[in-house]
């Protein structure tokens, strides 16, 4: 049981909690907008971001807008994804300002360190994608085509965009995997002797992840699992070490 100086926060009504919820939602929903309203006149230059991993893939098939409206659905992901991701951190604040008058002193050291992390890892992991994964990916389908005997003429400009876009936020997302072990293990809630015992199930489950989350090919698949079962084993360490210091 908590104690008292564990908690921050005496019980609300049950009417005050739906209140602070409609104010975190609202407050979300703000950011979001705000997001997409500042993607508008940088979209351009994110579409030229994003086509940056296409010329370093050296492809001989070029991209090209082969339909009416094809400038616009590029335009509209191109704002939607970037708006969402710039507003992630004051939605996670919003929803931070909900969770986290409900939680002890140790469980908010854990959450707010994972929060630091979490936005490092997030960028290691599109980072990854951007400078590796998507050139491969791309060189490997480029490939596979030539194999098969059906080279494109061209790729549809929005199609590539749609890739990029989904495996760079895949490899972010997933990228936080280890994360949650991590936290898992700050609450005592699982031990390093534990994470230990379970380091085969979880190199596979990570192999089965980059399956998901990526193209159909075994180097994009290695290139997720790989530093994720890096980072798996850091935390083993981490929890490893906090363990020991609880003890000393």
């Amino acid at each position: 049981m908590s104690t008292p100086d564990e908690m921050d926060v005496s019980a609300k009504p049950f009417i005050e909690h739906l209140d602070d919820l409609r104010k975190a939602l609202i407050w979300a929903g703000a950011s979001l907008l705000v997001g997409l309203l500042v993607a508008i006149p940088l979209a351009p230059y994110i579409l030229s971001f994003l086509i940056i991993p296409f010329e370093r893939a050296e492809l001989t098939v070029p991209l090209q807008v082969n339909a009416v409206g094809s400038g616009l659905s590029i335009a509209m992901r191109v704002i939607w994804w970037s708006g969402l991701i710039l507003s992630l951190p004051f939605t996670l604040a919003a929803v931070g300002g909900f969770v986290l008058p409900g939680l002890t002193r140790r469980e908010k050291t854990a959450i707010f360190g994972g929060g630091a992390a979490s936005l490092g890892l997030f960028a290691l992991g599109v980072w990854m994608a951007y400078r590796w994964t998507v050139p491969v990916a791309l060189q490997m389908m480029a490939a596979t085509e030539r194999w098969m005997g059906t080279p494109a003429a061209f790729w549809e400009t929005a199609g590539y965009v749609s890739f990029a876009l989904k495996l760079l936020l895949a490899f972010g997302a997933t990228f936080q995997l280890p994360l949650l072990v991590y936290i898992l293990g700050m609450l005592g809630i699982i031990t390093s002797r534990q994470m230990r015992d379970k380091r085969r199930h979880v190199t596979v489950a990570m192999l089965v992840v980059g399956m998901i989350m990526t193209p159909p090919d075994p180097f994009s698949q290695i290139l997720m699992a790989t530093p994720l079962i890096a980072l798996y084993e850091i935390c083993i360490w981490l929890v490893y070490a906090r363990e020991r210091r609880t003890q000393i």
